[in-house]
């Protein structure tokens, strides 16, 4: 009698077992935090700004858990092997600054079918990712334009330094400056790549200083750009004299503007990719597609800061860096 109980026992453990790990596993399932991901273009100084406003959304929303990843090099081999690393961990969304659209349009729909897939900083439209966040970038090129305009009011020769051409973020750059200066007596003479080398990149500097002694500005796309340009100026003797329009908000650009040795430089708000990128993947994981717009583009405006604001908006920044 004991031994026919015992095993009526063990059978119905062996039936009860299966039952108590699916209980578990579907506990575990509804109590699973969403793996999001923010992957940048490159290592600049740039996406400490974006890496707060990731922070700020993770800590608002308790079902997320978010990964921020640099592009050490900012190649595009090194972005893909980024983006193939967090696809193996099974990541369910990821907000891209994609090195080379054009390029990497297989790449970023390969990723869109296993999981969400948005871009940031710099957009790849012929791509399945649902959604862009960031820059309006040609109207951005635009508003450094005018900046160009006003640093120059009577006109001459100027060079644009960028770190990848392939990017469309610096392809808008450059088309927006070029719309505005067209019919002006502004000259772009050329645009030169460093591949986000900044030794290169003040070297570029340098090189046009040489080679144009009588060069009006000098232009910069990207971040570092513009503190490469204000040593190769410094070194040359000419501040003041060579005009100097940067974009975004690295110390030494900051600290130019506000000595006068940069004229303006034009802002984007990282600390918004960040924060509205994690926010929307959330919500659109979760069935709420509604923050999508029909044209899939959701811009954050730039701001132009010159001498005469610039003080204002260090201390903004540094208070989104965490800096007292």
């Amino acid at each position: 009698m004991k031994s026919v109980l015992s095993r009526c026992l063990i059978g119905a453990l062996v039936v009860l077992l299966p039952l108590v790990g699916v209980s578990c596993q579907t506990s575990g399932g509804n109590g699973k935090k969403l793996r999001l991901a923010f992957v940048t273009n490159n290592a600049s100084e740039f996406w400490t700004i974006a890496r707060r406003g990731t922070e700020k959304a993770d800590a608002e929303l308790d079902n997320v858990q978010v990964e921020f990843r640099i592009n050490s090099d900012g190649t595009a081999a090194e972005q893909q092997r980024v983006v193939d690393d967090l696809l193996a961990k099974g990541i369910d969304g990821m907000a891209i600054s994609p090195v080379d659209p054009k390029n990497q349009v297989q790449m970023i729909n390969r990723a869109a079918s296993q999981a969400l897939v948005i871009t940031q900083d710099s957009d790849a439209t012929q791509s399945n990712r649902a959604c862009y966040i960031g820059t309006d970038n040609e109207a951005a090129g635009k508003q450094a334009g005018e900046l160009i305009k006003e640093a120059l009011p009577q006109g001459g020769n100027i060079m644009i330094f960028v770190g990848i051409l392939d990017a469309l973020n610096a392809q808008e750059r450059y088309r927006g400056i070029q719309k505005v200066l067209e019919g002006s007596n502004i000259k772009i003479l050329d645009i030169r790549t460093d591949s986000v080398d900044r030794v290169r990149a003040k070297s570029n500097a340098a090189d046009t200083l040489v080679k144009y002694p009588e060069i009006a500005a000098l232009v910069g796309l990207w971040s570092y750009n513009g503190p490469a340009i204000l040593s190769a100026v410094r070194d040359s003797g000419k501040v003041g004299r060579v005009k100097i329009i940067a974009f975004d908000e690295e110390d030494e650009t900051l600290a130019g503007v506000k000595d006068g040795s940069i004229y303006a430089t034009v802002v984007q708000q990282p600390y918004e990719f960040g924060y509205q990128s994690i926010q929307l993947m959330t919500k659109v994981i979760g069935g709420d597609r509604s923050g999508i717009p029909p044209s899939k583009q959701i811009f954050v405006p730039t701001l132009a800061i010159k001498k005469d604001g610039v003080d204002e908006f260090i201390t903004k920044i540094n208070k989104l860096r965490g800096r007292t």
